[in-house]
């Protein structure tokens, strides 16, 4: 049984809630922003949405918010999706959706082919010896910033360690930990709704009300009709160009692989890209030899680097696949390709998911079963990003790792052995400079990068 629907106030206009025109110059003054990966990202908007501008109460906000943390893809794109659609329909959506990219995109092409031209430079070289440990105590920081939000119950606690644990330890597929951990959200709200807090309201902080209030209903009515127009467009801008692909390669090529497999992850990214990143590089590196362990905690660097969803980093590990196995095309022209292709099968869906599911869930905002399954995913969401954060650890501290299995159990080791000195300094500078002197991220990398290459003058 759903809650009670309290009395909204009067619909919202048919059409544009703000100018179309100011409505991109801010979308695209937020897509310059959008450093530090999901949280950071979803503050900006919170600011310049919420607080500065009074586009969307915050309630509403956070509703849009929870639907999108129940979705597969980065969550805040999406978040950026649907608040466009609500001020400015398809079209604001589109526009929002797609600024929100592509300042990260053209950005992480550059540094791709700058990359692949002077990798092996001592300079370079030292450069993404820096930057990696600094990702390290980003990586960390989300972890501490998600569960100060999230983990407000012992059941909570409960279920980002048994994540973590099914994830480090049982290889558990993440579907499977994300359901279990929305399953667990309802129920802990039905047996000990006392574990859940009263949403937070539009503050009243005086300021004047925001043009989307908390109660107000969108003007869309959904159908059935509509959702098969949006599904079958939808499905057709995913697929066709993996088909044209096909026909243009050959089924058996590298950009058809990438195509359907990066396609399979955009439909399992529950929480972002930390969510997804361990089984991404695992794929990556161990079954199809796209690029090493290393170069992937590179591509994560680089990607911490530019503007837009961390999931970016896809597009990197694409350029170096394809440009190392171009099959009839050049290796440039391969590498191309695969990085576009794989950011179109990314992206393509969040706004799928968002045009087809935007208009029920704006029916749905007080039912609390959609609010207690999310508490529960983002307590699991907690566990994973841990999880990631051991994974690039090891990676970046260590030179060799092993696999160590007892029984049911199978973990991936360091090698006490092969501990970098210089990364494990680079690393506490770097924990030193987010969690005791605060500072900006862009400020930490850059420090970093000045760290590692001043290595590379050491005797």
């Amino acid at each position: 049984m759903t809650d009670p629907q309290p009395v909204a106030a009067d619909p919202l206009p048919a059409g544009d809630v703000i100018p179309f025109r100011q409505a991109v110059r801010v979308w695209f003054l937020i897509s310059l922003q959008t450093f530090g990966g999901p949280a950071g990202q979803i503050a900006v908007m919170q600011r310049t949405l919420v607080e500065e501008r009074r586009w969307i109460g915050q309630r509403r906000f956070n509703h849009a918010l929870s639907y999108c943390m129940l979705l597969p893809g980065p969550e805040a794109q999406q978040l950026a999706i649907y608040v466009g659609w609500l001020l400015n329909g398809t079209r604001g959506g589109m526009v929002a959706g797609i600024l929100f990219v592509l300042p990260g995109l053209l950005a992480l092409l550059v540094l791709s082919v700058v990359y692949i031209l002077w990798q092996d430079t001592t300079v370079v070289a030292a450069l993404f010896a820096g930057i990696a440990p600094a990702v390290l105590a980003i990586v960390a920081q989300a972890v501490i910033r998600v569960a100060g939000r999230s983990l407000t119950h012992p059941v909570f606690v409960a279920v980002a360690v048994a994540a973590f644990g099914a994830l480090a330890l049982f290889g558990v597929p993440f579907p499977i930990v994300i359901a279990v951990a929305a399953l667990i959200g309802w129920a802990a709200h039905r047996l000990a709704p006392q574990a859940f807090g009263e949403g937070a309201g539009h503050s009243g902080d005086g300021g004047p009300a925001p043009l989307i209030s908390d109660d107000a209903l969108h003007h869309a009515r959904p159908s059935w009709r509509s959702a098969g127009k949006i599904l079958a467009v939808g499905l057709a801008a995913w697929w066709l160009p993996v088909a044209a692909v096909a026909v243009l390669t050959g089924t058996g090529s590298v950009f058809v692989t990438q195509g359907l497999f990066f396609s399979g992850t955009a439909l399992v990214t529950f929480g972002g890209a930390y969510a997804v990143l361990a089984f991404v590089a695992q794929r990556a590196v161990e079954t199809y030899a796209w690029l090493s362990p290393g170069e992937m905690v590179r591509g994560l660097a680089l990607a911490e680097t530019t503007p837009g969803p961390l999931i970016m980093v896809v597009q990197f590990v694409a350029f170096l696949g394809a440009y190392r196995d171009p099959g009839v095309l050049t290796p440039w022209a391969g590498a191309l390709l695969g990085a576009l292709l794989t950011t179109w099968v990314t992206f393509v869906p969040c706004f799928l998911f968002i045009f087809l599911g935007a208009p029920y869930v704006e029916r749905l905002r007080h039912n609390s079963a959609i609010s207690a399954a999310l508490t529960g995913i983002t307590a699991a969401v907690v566990g994973v990003i841990a999880n990631l954060a051991l994974y690039f650890a090891e990676h970046t501290l260590f030179t060799r790792t092993f696999t160590w299995a007892w029984g049911p159990f199978s973990a991936q080791l360091p090698e006490p052995g092969t501990l970098s000195p210089v990364a494990l300094a680079i690393t506490v500078a770097a924990l030193v400079m987010t969690f005791v002197l605060k500072w900006p991220m862009l400020r930490i990398l850059g420090i970093c990068a000045l760290l590692g290459m001043g290595t590379s003058l050491l005797p």
